[in-house]
């Protein structure tokens, strides 16, 4: 937590160091996305092999601040509310899903064909760093007979690696709508296995990395 509140301080830093500095009107924006996103994780049995999955969709939306620094690279930080599920049917043919909502903050560099231009192909990568506000473990059926109970715990924050692509079309000079696609690569095992379980438990989530493909929606106001 305490690395996330200091990346967010640098960037915001960064920004009004550049906006004091700047001389040409619209270097920079900020921004509303809707993003549907689908995850895949890890999700295990209590023989250590893998359920099969099935992705569900998350509806994350949130907000960005970016700058310009030239018509051709900007920087821009991101706080996106992500709920991220899977769908699995376990060996007693139950249904169940596991939920994980986190709040992210992606911090990227974005490479744009021109900036200034009508249309505008933009390419994005940085790091993401996640805090999870919360999560759930939901059941459909019965489970009878069932004597080896699932734990499921996940680790407070995550860190992955954010890139995508979009295109930009100014509606008027200040005004522009964006969409595009965003990925994220989990490099922490998000799992958390550091509580005490009995022989008839085990862990849901075991080396579990977070994997995230995601369309968005958004709009971008210059100033």
């Amino acid at each position: 937590m305490k690395r996330i509140t200091i990346s967010v301080l640098v960037i915001l830093m960064s920004f009004t160091f550049f906006k004091s500095n700047a001389q040409v009107p619209g270097k920079f924006y900020l921004g509303a996305r809707f993003m549907p996103t689908i995850s895949d994780f890890k999700v295990s049995q209590s023989n250590g092999d893998l359920y099969k999955t099935q992705a569900v969709i998350g509806y994350g939306f949130g907000g960005l601040l970016g700058i310009n620094l030239t018509d051709h690279v900007g920087l821009q930080g991101e706080l996106l509310y992500s709920p991220l599920a899977q769908d699995y049917v376990d060996n007693m043919n139950v249904n169940r899903r596991i939920t994980l909502n986190y709040v992210n903050i992606p911090l990227l560099l974005v490479l744009n064909t021109n900036s200034s231009s009508p249309v505008n192909l933009n390419f994005a990568v940085g790091p993401q760093f996640g805090i999870l506000a919360g999560s759930s473990f939901d059941a459909t059926g019965s489970a009878e007979g069932d004597t080896i109970t699932a734990v499921f715990a996940a680790k407070p924050a995550d860190i992955g690696i954010a890139y995508g692509a979009g295109l930009d079309f100014s509606i008027v000079p200040n005004f522009s709508i964006d969409i595009g696609y965003r990925g994220v690569i989990g490099l922490v095992d998000v799992s958390d296995q550091s509580k005490s379980i009995t022989t008839d438990q085990y862990y849901l989530l075991d080396r579990s990395h977070l994997m995230t493909y995601a369309v968005y929606a958004g709009v971008k106001f210059k100033f």
